[in-house]
């Protein structure tokens, strides 16, 4: 039996990218998946297809958790669609880079609604489910970013240092209720936005990095598949950072 076997889990963000890769490894375990997208329909369905070629099921859903209302239908379809919502993985995440001095209004609120108010408004629904269920796993996706901070990214690391404020006080919550809430925090990760850095800024992350390398979205998916997991039954209001070494926080 694969240990995540007659569980259902919700990724939001996972069209592509990291998001992509915890559906697959959740799928790959067991879980039936729910693969949220906010606009990349035809990514989502390619992800969905690849669960379901190996031997998994999987739906996709649209929906833009920087908007409440949205993610509280969410929350109603995947429970409808399988019974149940076992783990919440919150990683739709938005960024809009620019010095604090030039940052707009806009920028600031995009980026705040997206990757901290709809982890917020995510996770108020998911409670609700798992509170009467009496179990379930809440992963959190947060950032290196949220622990050292970035020039640059003001916006970015508030939100995800946030995220992780959130996942504290929420664990506390819930723990009584046998409801578990982690988070993730990543490093550099080799993505599109990775691979699109130059070679001098590549050199200079790599040179913060106790291994030297980068590392890979099945690092980030691994370590939320555990934290999903029975292996994991004991670890509540953590934070677990996938960075090799470059934080040691």
């Amino acid at each position: 039996m694969k240990p995540l076997e007659g569980r259902s889990a919700l990724v939001t963000g996972a069209s592509r990218g990291i998001g992509a890769a915890i559906a697959l490894e959740l799928g790959r375990r067991g879980a039936a998946v729910a693969v949220n997208y906010a606009g990349s329909a035809r990514a989502a369905a390619d992800v969905v297809a690849s669960i379901e070629a190996q031997g998994g099921r999987a739906i996709a859903l649209q929906a833009d958790v920087s908007d409440p209302g949205a993610c509280t239908t969410l929350v109603d379809a995947v429970a409808s669609a399988f019974g149940s919502l076992d783990i919440l993985v919150n990683n739709a995440g938005i960024t809009r880079d620019g010095l604090l001095v030039r940052m707009s209004d806009e920028d600031w609120d995009a980026v705040v609604a997206t990757n901290l108010t709809g982890a917020f408004a995510m996770m108020r629904g998911a409670a609700k489910l798992m509170m009467k269920q009496r179990s379930g796993s809440i992963v959190n996706i947060s950032s290196v970013v949220g622990l050292v901070g970035n020039a640059g990214q003001a916006n970015y690391a508030a939100a995800k240092a946030g995220l992780i404020g959130l996942t504290k006080s929420v664990a506390r919550e819930l723990a009584p209720r046998s409801v578990r809430v982690n988070a993730v925090a990543p490093g550099f990760i080799e993505t599109d936005m990775t691979a699109a850095l130059s070679e001098p800024v590549r050199e200079a992350a790599l040179g913060q990095i106790a291994m030297k390398t980068f590392g890979t979205p099945g690092d980030v998916a691994a370590a939320v598949a555990f934290l999903s997991s029975d292996d994991a039954k004991y670890i509540t209001g953590q934070v677990l950072a996938v960075d090799g070494g470059m934080t040691f926080v």
